[in-house]
């Protein structure tokens, strides 16, 4: 398929983007997901958490002392690990959305499209890409792939991002990341349409999940499969100690922001903690975006911890068909002895991330033909 390429490139200047955040709500549209009016506001407010008011409770002057009981039975022994199968909620997400793509379809004669661009040749970004336009396939959206080498210069990827912006068929856009060194990556993900902005990057889109009673067009879809698959397996946020370790914007940032949102007491982790390992193991709940193998272990956990795994780090492995397999940041071996639940990897945060790539990029086509109206 051939692309259309615009002239010139440009992004918002300071100006406009002040302009933009004065404006209040006219610069938050309602964040939309698969299905009916209706759905898509249950389903917003499922994602980004109920709005309760922070009413503290006055703390009692004196707390009662505990009578020790000698006669107190010893604790049953853990139940054994729920493994948190990504996999399988990623195959139920892409069906439901395979519906709507069609239903789209009869209902505006089009199809969702997403645009990739893909500078370099890394194998992991390629190998990401890869998935993520077979997924597009198999649920009925179009892909666009422009690939870029790894020493085109950065107005040569804005370039990719302009024609993509103006280009009416396209309605989301996907930077792979991370971009080479000698490019400004903020520069260019800003300068993506904050309407096709289906990761969830752009300034306006972090800056509203950031902000209670506001909602982004798009939420990053890593952080956003977290949360998936905690509501689906109904683990409790309220009030529970969650310890996110790596604070990338890709992962770490909007998933302590979605967390907030849902009222759970957050720490971060990064590499100039001191001592990681006595904060996360006072978690309740553990999401590791670090990028480094193995870096959490059983002694990093307390018993019952709830175990998120964004970690995807490849290890060489001649004996692999690709020559590497991945592992996560969570030594997993250990882990699994402790936690209550947790992810594996491959098959846990991946494949749901994928399928909220897909369930953004169509909420991005619905949104830009009711615009058309």
């Amino acid at each position: 398929m051939a692309l259309r390429w615009g002239r010139g490139w440009g992004s918002a200047s300071a100006p406009v983007l002040f302009s933009l955040l004065a404006r209040g709500r006219r610069c938050h549209p309602t964040i939309t997901t698969v299905g009916s009016s209706k759905e898509e506001e249950e389903d917003a407010r499922a994602i980004l958490g109920p709005d309760l008011p922070d009413i503290w409770s006055p703390l009692p002057t004196s707390l009662p002392r505990p009578i020790p009981n000698p006669m107190r039975p010893l604790p049953p022994a853990p139940a054994p690990p729920t493994i948190i199968d990504g996999k399988s909620i990623a195959h139920q997400i892409r069906s439901h959305i395979s519906t709507h793509v069609i239903n789209f379809k009869t209902s505006y004669g089009k199809v969702p499209v997403l645009a990739v661009i893909l500078v370099g040749h890394r194998r992991d970004s390629q190998t990401y890409v890869r998935y993520k336009i077979k997924a597009c396939n198999d649920v009925g959206i179009t892909s666009l792939l422009a690939q870029l080498p790894h020493s085109c210069s950065e107005d040569d990827v804005l370039h990719s991002v302009t024609s993509f912006n103006q280009d009416p068929s396209v309605h989301g856009i996907l930077v792979q990341l991370p971009l080479p060194q000698h490019m400004d990556e903020e520069r260019i993900l800003a300068a993506v349409s904050l309407h096709k902005d289906v990761d969830g990057f752009h300034p306006l889109n972090v800056g509203n999940l950031a902000l209670r009673g506001r909602r982004p067009l798009f939420i990053p879809c890593a952080a956003k499969a977290c949360l998936q698959l905690l509501l689906r397996h109904q683990i409790d946020l309220v009030g529970k100690h969650a310890v996110v370790i790596g604070r990338s914007k890709v992962v770490g940032l909007p998933t302590s922001l979605l967390l907030q949102r849902h009222h759970a007491t957050v720490s971060i982790v990064h590499a100039f903690t001191h001592r990681p390992e006595e904060i996360t193991r006072e978690a309740d709940i553990v999401i590791s975006a670090a990028g480094v193998a193995n870096l959490v272990r059983g002694s990093w956990l307390k018993r019952g911890v709830v175990v998120i795994d964004v970690g995807t780090n490849p290890i060489e492995d001649p004996d692999s068909e690709h020559g590497y397999r991945l592992t996560g940041d969570v030594h997993f071996d250990e882990a699994v002895k402790v936690a209550s639940a947790i992810t594996p990897v491959p098959g846990g945060v991946g494949p749901v991330t994928i399928a909220m790539l897909l369930s953004n990029t169509l909420d991005a086509a619905k949104e830009a033909c009711r615009s058309s109206v």
